[in-house]
């Protein structure tokens, strides 16, 4: 099979496309029952101002679990992306308060992202290190490297031009949920129709049988971690222009939630299957649990257990699917 034949095949062809459909479906009817069910009980949970700040203060989420199911799909993980994240963020926020044009305040975290992200995909892919240790040895270099560097100050003073987030194109289209969509779209679209976003399913599903199709499963996982990179910097760009100040400190639990939305919005943890479009449905799904539980006095400290309980669901769900395809086969 060549090349260009491994491109034009569905994500999840064999059986596993309409798994992805309903898991998008799924989580837009929860999405949607959630909102129903905690309105009825708390009318304020349904208030413009609380949905609008579910989506605009976790679009960041969503455009790193893009970047994340990329790398799942490729059959690694990454546990360093919230640690990667509050460095850039403080990187920005530096520059900014420094008097650096705007445009390279914006666009070093994209950079620097990707050059983090390609150094780890090279050490995993060329040195065949497990994706695990490599990125956990990155989390500790970049959570305790940006507290030695900074001694935890925060950043004050940020000028106004350096809030990308509260910009409104047009005056009515938030840009944090405009970069959110545009980022899931495309991804989605080069995913599915590109050979190389193809390459990275054949690369998950079956390395040595990718390579054997003409494809490198060492570059395509070198790329996959640079994508990643990118989206993580953007990530990184939307969540410090939301704030008003910074505190030079790793997000607390951030990688978490950035793998719980790409593993509950159907990216198979063994690789090879999964969308990015259920991984922004899955952002918005933790993020709203999150909003309804404060809304229904319930300590908002059960969202960690929510996540935990997602992702144990989500992954025997997914070996369970995996178990009857192949004694169906």
């Amino acid at each position: 099979m060549s090349t260009l034949a491994l491109s034009r095949r569905r994500p999840g062809e064999g059986g596993a496309l309409p798994v992805f459909a309903s898991q998008e479906a799924l989580l837009a009817f929860a999405i949607i029952g959630i909102a129903i069910v905690v309105g009825l009980d708390n009318p304020r949970f349904l208030a413009t101002r609380n949905l609008t700040d579910i989506v605009l203060g976790n679009a960041y989420i969503a455009v790193a679990a893009i970047g994340m199911s990329m790398v799942i799909v490729s059959g690694n993980i990454d546990i360093s992306v919230g640690s990667l994240i509050g460095v850039l963020a403080t990187i920005s926020g530096s520059l900014a308060v420094a008097g650096v044009p705007m445009i390279l305040v914006w666009l070093t975290p994209l950079v620097v992202g990707v050059l983090v992200m390609a150094l780890q995909g090279a050490v995993i892919a060329y040195l065949r290190i497990p994706s695990i240790v490599v990125t956990l040895g990155m989390l500790s270099i970049l959570k305790g490297g940006l507290i030695s560097v900074t001694g935890g100050r925060w950043i004050t003073d940020l000028p106004q031009a350096f809030h990308l987030a509260d910009i409104e194109l047009f005056g009515i289209l938030p840009m944090p949920v405009l970069m959110m969509v545009t980022a899931t779209i495309l991804a989605a679209l080069w995913m599915r129709y590109s050979a190389k976003g193809r390459a990275i399913y054949a690369t998950g599903g079956n390395a040595e049988a990718a390579r054997l199709c003409g494809v490198s499963p060492r570059r395509t996982v070198m790329m996959v971690f640079a994508l990643h990179g990118l989206f993580a910097g953007i990530a990184a760009l939307l969540f410090a222009t939301q704030l008003k100040v910074i505190q030079s400190t790793v997000p607390p639990n951030l990688e978490l939630t950035v793998i719980t939305a790409a593993v509950v919005g159907g990216v198979s943890i063994l690789g090879g299957v999964g969308t990015v479009v259920g991984s922004t449905l899955a952002a918005i799904l933790i993020a709203e649990i999150a909003s309804a539980l404060v809304f229904i006095n319930v300590s908002p400290y059960w969202i960690h257990a929510v996540q935990g309980g997602l992702i144990l669901v989500t992954v025997i769900a997914d070996i369970l699917r995996r178990r009857r395809r192949q004694v169906g086969g």
